[in-house]
């Protein structure tokens, strides 16, 4: 009995010596540190590019238009923001003394039509009197020295005739001179479009810019049907960029909006806005006009160009990853971080593919950049994203 009683009281003993090692355990064991979690996923991984400075919504038409003389503005038949038709009147410069030589063109040009009129009708004339004494002289009616003074006077009023047609001819090419210097002083709407900007009033002067002097224009007129983007890409990542490709747009005027577009052209030259910063420009189209109805032109603009796209893939946020393409997993058992290395494919800024190393549902390190989450470090869980 006493041995049974004996027994009982060594395993109580030992109980109590575990337990106690059990607490003395956890009270020397250091405070878990706080740690973001990303629990592995399958899903897209794009290879994506993208502008390493601002981008502008450009209009595919843009006309900075000014006239070809100087002169004081008569008419200005439109007002900003204005849509105009094509070849529509837009300015008009003082032109009296134009159309007055226009005028004067046309009435020398009635004049010498008149004439060439009359002077083929005398050649008719004359020819018809060379013909009567031709036939004279046949039947030796007349003498030899008459019939040859006809024929000669038909041909010259033949020729009297072509020389009227060709004098009509120059003053109608006249008033078409005259027609050209009057209409260098109007300014018509090269493409349908709306005015951006007008430069000048009905009374004041305007000029052409001198070469090589930069002056505002008269009149901007800007085609809004049709936009694209322009960007600058850097140029290290320019080879990797073809016709085509497609791209994502966003702008900061439409927050949490993307725009589906393609690459149009890739600039065939490098940029030298700063010498350690050279850059291509890159300009996309949207794919449904639809989108841009409502945007304008200037405003700034992002674009993402996507290079390769793997679906369906084991993918690690990007800003998990250490140096040397490792990650920290996490040990649901112990509640320790282990260092991994991983073999990776595709990368973006928000995602990596991972080819080997991991598998769906792992659980890795997010918050790396904490102080004293490394290898082995003994960690808390916070809320998943």
């Amino acid at each position: 009995m006493s041995i049974i009683k004996n027994h009982r009281k060594l395993i109580i003993i030992l109980f109590v010596v575990v337990f106690l090692a059990f607490l003395i355990s956890l009270g020397s064991r250091d405070k878990p540190i706080p740690v973001q979690l990303h629990t592995i996923q399958i899903g897209l991984v794009e290879s994506t590019v993208a502008n390493t400075r601002a981008g502008t919504v450009k209009a595919c038409r843009r006309a900075k238009l000014s006239p070809a003389i100087g002169g004081q503005v008569a008419i200005l038949a439109i007002k900003e923001g204005e849509k105009v038709e094509k070849n529509q009147l837009l300015m008009e410069l003082w032109n009296d003394d134009l159309k007055a030589q226009v005028d004067l063109a046309k009435r020398e040009y009635q004049a010498t039509k008149q004439s060439a009129i009359e002077a083929c009708l005398m050649a008719d004339e004359t020819q018809r009197n060379a013909s009567r004494i031709a036939a004279l002289w046949e039947e030796k009616l007349t003498t030899e020295e008459k019939a040859d003074k006809a024929k000669t006077n038909a041909q010259a009023g033949k020729a009297a005739c072509s020389a009227a047609h060709s004098r009509a001819e120059v003053s109608q090419n006249r008033i078409a001179v005259t027609m050209a210097s009057l209409e260098r002083t109007r300014l018509r709407a090269p493409f349908a479009g709306s005015i951006a900007e007008i430069n000048g009033e009905i009374g004041e002067y305007v000029t052409p810019s001198p070469p090589g002097i930069v002056t505002p224009p008269a009149i901007d007129i800007v085609d809004t049907s049709c936009l694209y983007i322009l960007a600058p890409i850097d140029e290290v990542d320019a080879p990797t960029i073809l016709e085509g490709m497609e791209a994502r747009i966003t702008l900061d005027a439409f927050d949490n909006q993307n725009f589906l577009g393609a690459v149009r052209r890739v600039a065939p030259y490098v940029f030298e806005i700063e010498k350690q910063a050279r850059t291509v420009d890159i300009e996309a189209v949207f794919m449904d006009p639809n989108q841009y109805k409502q945007l304008l032109p200037g405003y700034s603009a992002d674009l993402e160009i996507i290079l390769d796209t793997r679906f369906d893939v084991v993918r690690v946020p990007t800003e998990a990853l250490i140096k040397g393409n490792k990650v920290l997993i996490y040990d649901e058992d112990d509640e320790i971080l282990h260092k991994r290395e991983i073999e990776i494919g595709l990368s973006n800024w928000q995602f990596t593919e991972v080819l080997k190393g991991l598998k769906a549902n792992d659980k890795i390190a997010l918050s790396i950049d904490r102080k004293g989450i490394v290898d082995g470090a003994y960690v808390s869980p916070e809320k998943q994203k």
